[in-house]
């Protein structure tokens, strides 16, 4: 495993990490606390040390889960939690200093962890970006030694880039993937400069980029890529990366005839480790054998720049009509 400083935080962690949305449930299967464990400890045997979780990941069990493992293991794991979408409604006004001190203690309790390593707002309206009030209350429940660092989970480049100008916004996590290169235009070097730390989530498209998926794939009703796929539930964006299915499969046949035997997730994962700004990439699991297939990738070999043109052609040719634009 390698690692990668982590913005402001002055941590290093694994270039591929783990993140636990499929852990909490939402992609068509119940939770299941011993698969669960048995994930979040195949990571951590290999030498991941950062896990993305949010007290929404089913219900907080996600959450819960995360630090019972962490509490149990002796390697210095850092835990990054997401708060604001327990909101209802998920509203500007909401994001406040009782309910964000609240959100942080009820993180705290459903750890049972002493203090938060990184606390995130979890995609919030866009208004609060420009609330200063927002990032003073973060301020103090640092200062407090509640949470060590916070940062921001986006929709948006433009919510990021906004996010970075309040000087205590350690990290930003962002959708960034072989379906979503708009980052990669301007805001990935912007953060580096300012020493924010970049999560690249949603990495693989909500499975797009395994190449597993076909014009007959099916869905459990339960799985967001059945029910969000017109943002129905939440930010399309956060399904498929916002691409329409039929248009997708065919942008991952294209993509795999670049990557030619190189396993199409891996090399999938690999090009985000391209970017030197991007602290880590944090691909879900639901089976322990994923986390060992998605760490992998980092040991694959870097892609030469007529690859990474290609790629950047493909992009260009079929989706920056839609993801400039919105996202």
């Amino acid at each position: 495993m390698q690692y990668r400083p982590l913005g402001k935080t002055g941590w290093r962690i694994s270039e591929v990490s783990l993140g636990t949305w499929q852990v909490g449930g939402r992609w068509g299967e119940p939770f299941d606390q011993a698969r669960a464990r048995q994930i979040l400890n195949t990571a951590i045997d290999a030498g991941v040390n950062f896990i993305d979780t949010a007290d929404v990941y089913g219900d907080r069990l996600s959450e819960a889960v995360v630090g019972e493992v962490v509490r149990q293991r002796d390697e210095r794991i850092y835990v990054a939690t997401k708060i604001g979408r327990r909101l209802d409604p998920h509203t500007p006004e909401g994001y406040n200093r009782a309910n964000l001190t609240r959100f942080v203690d009820e993180a705290l309790t459903n750890t049972d962890l002493d203090c938060l390593d990184l606390v995130q707002l979890h995609c919030p309206p866009t208004p609060v970006y420009e609330n200063g009030e927002v990032f003073a209350v973060l301020d103090d429940l640092k200062a407090a030694g509640k949470i060590r660092h916070y940062g921001v989970s986006v929709e948006t480049v433009a919510e990021a880039e906004r996010a970075i100008q309040w000087p205590g916004v350690a990290t930003v996590q962002i959708i960034f993937n072989l379906m979503r290169y708009k980052p990669a235009d301007t805001f990935l070097k912007a953060a580096h400069a300012a020493g924010v730390g970049i999560l690249a989530r949603v990495p693989l498209a909500s499975g797009l980029l395994t190449g597993k998926f076909g014009a007959d794939t099916q869905f459990d009703p339960g799985d967001h890529r059945h029910f969000n796929r017109e943002g129905k539930a939440f930010d399309k964006g956060e399904t498929f990366s916002g691409v329409p299915y039929d248009l997708a499969l065919q942008v991952v046949a294209e993509i795999k005839a670049v990557m030619g035997d190189r396993p199409l997730a891996q090399a999938a994962l690999r090009w985000i480790l391209m970017f030197e700004a991007v602290s880590c990439v944090i691909p879900g699991a639901s089976r322990p054998a994923q986390v060992t297939d998605n760490i992998a990738a980092a040991e694959l070999a870097p892609f030469s720049p007529e690859e990474m043109q290609a790629l950047r052609a493909i992009y260009d040719r079929h989706l920056r009509p839609i993801i400039h634009p919105q996202w």
